[in-house]
This record gives C-alpha cells, structure tokens and sequence, in this order.
C-alpha cells in the first residue's frame, strides 16, 4: 500500500481479486475510486493535534465535527488547517481553510481550479458552515467554469456575491489579514516524546507499505489501546498516545519487518506526486548526490513535478518539460521567500538537461543561503561588507566552474582555445566537451552564481591585501 500527498490510501490490486475488495469497502461504508481520483481526499492539520500546533481553541473533537458535516463527496480539494503549524500545507487545496485567533473561525483562501490565483474570502466563516459553503462554492464554479476556472484573471468579489446569496452564513468581519510564522520544516519520524506520551512517525524510502505491517500495527494498537493511525502528506504514518512501557511492542515491530526510523533530513524534505515511479526514482538520484556532496538543504523543501495538475508544494519545484530522443529537460523554479507555502513561483533556470540537475540545485541552495546571510546582515568575512558587495540586483546569473583546477566556463565569454563562441550555454555545450586547463570532462563542472563569485573573489583579495 501507499498514502498519498493528500492523506489517501493507495493499492494495486489482480482484476479477479476487485470484486472481493469492493465488497469489503461498501460493507465497511468506506469510500473508493477505482482507476480514478475524481473525489480528492479532504486535507487536515487532525494529526498535528497535541504534536505541532500552539491553537488555543482547534482541537481534535472540533476537527472531527467538521469532518463529520459534509453530506457530499467535493470535487474540490478541501484543506482544513492549523495556522500554527506546518506539517500539512496550507494552500494545496481549491478550498483553504485555516484557523483564525478567533474560536471555531476560519479563513478562506480560495485558488480557483486550473490556476494559481488565490482570493481571500472577506469575513471569517463558522465550523459548521464550512461544509454549506463548500458545497455552495463548488456549485457557482461548476455552473460558471467559463469565469471561473483556468483563467488568467477571476472576479472572487463576484463569487463570493452569488455564493452569498445562496445562504446566510455566520460570519466574523476580517479585520486583519492570515499572518503565519516562518516556515519550519517538520520533523514526522522516529519515536518523539510529548507531554508524558511518545509519539511515532514511520516513513518508507519506497513508498511502499506491506498489509502484514500494517496489520501487525494495528494488532499493537488494540493490545494497547490506540484508536487512530494517522496519515500525513509526506506519504508516512504517526501512531500517537504510546505509553513508554509498551515501546518495547513497538519495537518488536519494527524489528520484524526491518523498518528503519532514522533517515537523512535531507530524504525527508522532498514532495514526490502519488504512486509515481518516475519521480520517486529521480528523487533517490538527487539525494544520493547530496549526501554525496554533504550540500546543505535545511529549511528548503523540494518538490518533484511531473503533472500540471498535482498539487505539491515546496521551496524548490523540479518540474519536468518534457522526455524526447535528446534527453529530459525540467525547469529549476522557486517561490519568491523559498516559503513552501507560497505559489509565486521564479524560474531559476529553464532546460535543464537531467544530468544538469545537481549543478543547477547546488547553486540555487547556495543562492538560498547567500539571501539568508543578507537578510540576517550577517556574514562570516569581518572585513567586507557582504550586502554591498552584492547591491544592486539579486538577478541570478549562473557560470559553471571546473571541480578539478577552478577554470571558469562564462557564456559570456565562450572558450577561446576550444573554439566555442560567446554566447554558447553550458548546457548547449557538446558531451564530449573538456575543460581548456586540465581536461575534465563536462561531468566535473558544477554550476555556481557569478555574483557570488565575484563577492568571495573580492573578499580574498582584500583578505591577501
């Protein structure tokens, strides 16, 4: 079995086997697609409770009451989040509910479909409302698509008017706008203790989860009283309430089925889409390669894109263009604060050949943290003036440099002695392509940001002055 980015449960089953398992899903009254993914799973910040969030007032009896409303399957993605917390997303869904100061009051951000426009409801909507108003909102948008959906520009004043009018609601007046701290990347593996209980988080390199496995989890959860497995995003499980003289049961688990639950922080910071090989393949690549090369990634989060429509979220967004007889090509994209949570995405670099890819992402985390160092006015060279050095434009303009003697290719300049013009990119250099000093081969050059070059080159040569 697999979960997916939005809490779903995921199997492959032999066709004479389906009619069994259908028969099992409508005894149990549970809900199933088969072949599809028309219902998207409603998302919630419920496993979060008691582990991350600081709210004051949302509380699992609270989730449950909301969840326990809706009456219709939405076609829409519902997101019910804490404002407080960063385990689960807050703008994935269509529909983006996220908790005010004010008890049992929510935001709304609405992203229309097929676009990444969010407006932001003007009065705060009521728990128990959220259900009506979903449906409501999703009646316009399906009655309206031509206005509302794919566009380049949507009126939400105008859907909020004809969704007023379907019903009254209560409602608080918005008087200050959704305010969240800075992102902080969660940590959901591993036994963790809270309050006077442990809680833990089981995360799967392959996705993967095998029926004895999670039968034997649930075994542990009757013998001890555990009500609940909880899904998140990440495509893993949290098993809460563990009383620390039964993790010896929990261990016993583990053991059996060899399950590791201590991974690499930099495994656990990456959004693949659902039940998607592809991706997940590219993914082990890059972090062999970061492990490898011990890069830096804490506070960035990176998604890999294969579908327009997948709704990931992340700092750093892979997104693949095509796959043709020349190779693959994705673009390297950014949201404008490295904010998972943003959709104003910057394109770093656009082409990238697959054998590009960790050149241009190591320049783009060092990019990340050079920002960070400005916006902190701090900087490890006492004598230099760091920001200065780089005033002016934070314009990004990436060089490739030799691993082996530190030559410089600049398309700015091509290479003389190799006969390549100015102007010629990196990437459109030929593979058997060497460096014009020591005679590399092109795999040696990493890709670099020239203004940061340039800033180090001007520190040390203040530094031999």
């Amino acid at each position: 079995m697999r979960f997916g980015t939005r809490q779903q449960l995921y199997f492959e089953v032999n066709a004479d086997e389906l009619e069994q398992i259908e028969y099992g899903f409508l005894s149990t009254d549970s809900e199933f697609e088969i072949d599809n993914d028309d219902y998207p799973n409603i998302v919630s910040s419920y496993v979060t409770d008691d582990l991350f969030t600081q709210s004051t007032w949302l509380r699992e009896g609270v989730y449950r009451d909301v969840l326990d409303s809706f009456n219709y399957k939405p076609k829409l993605k519902v997101n019910l989040v804490d404002n407080s917390q960063s385990l689960v997303p807050l703008f994935t869904g269509n529909l983006n509910f996220i908790s005010s100061e004010v008890s049992n009051y929510w935001y709304l951000y609405v992203r229309f479909p097929k676009t990444n426009i969010l407006y932001c409801w003007s009065s705060l909507i009521y728990s128990f409302d959220i259900s009506s108003v979903c449906q409501n909102i999703e009646e316009v948008i399906g009655e309206e698509s031509g206005i509302f959906v794919g566009c380049e520009e949507v009126d939400g004043v105008l859907l909020e008017e004809k969704v007023k009018s379907k019903g009254n609601y209560f409602s608080q007046a918005l008087t200050t706008l959704l305010t969240t701290d800075e992102f902080q990347l969660p940590y959901y593996e591993g036994f963790n203790r809270y309050n006077d209980k442990f809680w833990l988080g089981i995360y799967r390199r392959s996705e993967l989860f095998t029926v004895d496995f999670l039968s034997d989890i649930c075994t542990v959860c009757a013998k001890t009283r555990i009500a609940q497995i909880y899904t998140t995003p990440w495509k893993s499980i949290i098993i809460k309430g563990i009383q620390a003289s039964d993790r010896k049961l929990w261990n016993g688990v583990l053991n059996k089925h060899r399950i590791n639950v201590r991974h690499a922080s930099n495994e656990l910071n990456w959004q693949t889409e659902d039940v998607c090989n592809y991706g997940l393949a590219l993914k082990h690549e890059l972090i062999f390669h970061f492990n490898q090369m011990d890069l830096r990634t804490f506070k960035l989060c990176f998604a890999i894109k294969t579908n327009p429509k997948s709704s990931l979220f992340g700092s750093i967004i892979i997104k693949q263009l095509f796959l043709d007889t020349d190779g693959e090509w994705f673009d390297v994209l950014h949201t404008v604060d490295f904010n998972p949570n943003s959709k104003n995405l910057i394109c770093y670099e656009h082409k990238v050949p697959r054998s590009g890819l960790i050149g241009t992402l190591t320049s783009l985390c060092n990019y990340y943290y050079e920002l960070q160092e400005t916006k902190s006015n701090l900087s490890i060279f006492d004598h230099v003036d760091y920001a200065s050095v780089n005033e002016g434009s934070h314009e990004v303009v990436v060089i490739h440099q030799c691993m082996k003697c530190l030559s410089l290719y600049d398309p700015e300049w091509g290479d003389e002695i190799a006969n390549i013009a100015a102007g010629v990119t990196f990437a459109a250099l030929d593979d058997t392509y060497c460096c014009s000093i020591c005679n590399a081969g092109k795999e040696c050059f990493v890709a670099v940001n020239k203004k940061t070059l340039a800033a180090i080159n001007a520190v040390r040569i203040e530094f031999n002055e």
